[in-house]
């Protein structure tokens, strides 16, 4: 029988990669209405189903139904945070093979996370959900700060804060409040600030069992949190990467995760690893394409093959195994401190032509307001690199943006655009 899969969310470049992976494989989508038109190639699915984004799950699940009763799924499928919940409540109601509701609720709702590693022994964190200003002052006055403000819900470091007075907490607060990147906010939450370097943990899951592919240094700006670069492999001596590894499982198997990427983000201070948040699903900023160029593991290639039901952790692990000579592949964003209009930009032959540099690709398009870090959406343009050092693959990024050049038009005060 040939595989038919339902893709919830636009899927990105999936559905065709699904189509191809397996000859005689199907696909169909159903996707906010407000995002179809980010569909590729729409035509070449069975049918592309628009919903509301503030359509009840029950409307979701009614249309995938009907679809389901008359061209039966043999698979259901996700790539990306958004409609996560919406993809588990379709899957549980047909029948179909996917992360269970309470495992996507954990992974969305960061108190609810924090409550279940804190209940299971995994991590300890104080944290607490607030209704206000006020709410966050009691949790300083018992835990001091700096504390971290931010989205129960959230995505692409949008609306965090780290407070390092009460003066800021007002503030602080408004800014978790909002919703970003399409995603709603269900409340804000504050927790302990751990310090210490930040990495990201890439693993791959299969029948409840966690393979840790490459664990990643990631640079974030201090204030916002907004991530400005990635090295993976970050470099860490065996004791601390078998130290995460073994972490990083626990989080997974405290929140039932049993298939699939995962993306972990972790502090690795004095008391040991101690998770910022996890997704699952691959990581964002091209880390799959970082990871591919220094283990030589795809895992966007290993999601394909799972979904289609292809068991890949015995692949992955041998090409982990195989002998290699030391690659580090790097990324690093630029990002402006003023707001306007982008014009030109320059200096990309220069860029380009760095030693080490694989790519350089300007994110904003000419004519665009752009402005000050805000979340990982502000970003202007990156660089990506491969070296044998984790510290060169970083100087060959930078040095890669520190060539780029932003023209912009910004209004005066009082007067015209200049």
């Amino acid at each position: 029988m040939s595989e038919h899969v339902l893709v919830v969310g636009t899927g990105r470049d999936f559905p065709d990669r699904l189509r191809r992976a397996v000859p005689g494989t199907e696909t169909s989508v159903i996707v906010q209405l407000d995002y179809i038109g980010k569909v590729r190639e729409p035509g070449g699915n069975a049918r592309v189903i628009g919903v509301r984004g503030d359509a009840p799950d029950q409307e979701w699940i009614d249309l995938a139904a009907a679809a389901h009763a008359r061209h039966p799924f043999t698979r259901i499928a996700t790539f990306g945070e958004r409609d996560q919940d919406r993809y588990a409540a379709i899957g549980e109601a047909l029948g179909l093979a996917c992360h269970r509701v309470d495992t996507v609720a954990l992974v969305h709702d960061k108190e609810a996370m924090r409550a279940r590693l804190r209940e299971a022994g995994v991590d300890s964190t104080a944290h607490a959900r607030v209704a206000g200003p006020d709410g966050l002052r009691a949790f300083v006055q018992e835990h001091g700060t700096p504390c971290v403000v931010k989205p129960i819900s959230g995505s692409g470091s949008a609306g965090v804060a780290r407070v390092t007075h009460e003066s800021e907490l007002a503030e602080a607060f408004e800014q978790a409040g909002g919703s970003y990147l399409g995603l709603s906010n269900s409340g804000v939450l504050v927790e302990e600030f751990h310090a210490g370097p930040q990495f990201s943990v890439e693993a791959f899951s299969e029948l409840g069992e966690h393979q840790v592919v490459a664990v990643t240094r990631k640079f974030s700006d201090p204030a916002t949190f907004v991530e400005l670069g990635h090295v993976t492999p970050a470099g860490l001596p065996a004791e601390r990467l078998r130290e995460i590894e073994a972490y990083v499982g626990r989080v997974l198997d405290a929140l039932g995760v049993e298939f699939g990427p995962t993306h972990t983000e972790i502090v690795l201070g004095d008391a040991g690893p101690r998770v910022i948040e996890t997704h699952v699903r691959m990581g964002g900023d091209l880390i799959p394409a970082l990871t591919l160029d220094a283990t030589g593991v795809d895992l966007d290639d290993c999601a394909v093959r799972q979904t289609l039901g292809e068991k890949v952790l015995p692949g992955v692990r041998a090409t982990l195994a195989e002998p290699r000579e030391p690659r580090h592949a790097a990324i690093w964003f630029a990002a402006l401190g003023v707001s306007g209009v982008l014009g030109d930009v320059t200096g990309l032959d220069e860029a380009r032509a760095t030693p080490g540099v694989t790519e350089v690709t300007v994110l904003a398009r000419p004519g665009s307001e752009v402005g000050p870090l805000k979340s990982s959406e502000s970003r202007v343009a990156c660089a990506r690199a491969v070296a044998p050092t984790a510290d060169e693959a970083v100087d060959a990024v930078r040095a890669a943006v520190g060539h780029l050049e932003f023209q912009l038009r910004v209004r005066g005060a009082g007067g015209p655009t200049v």
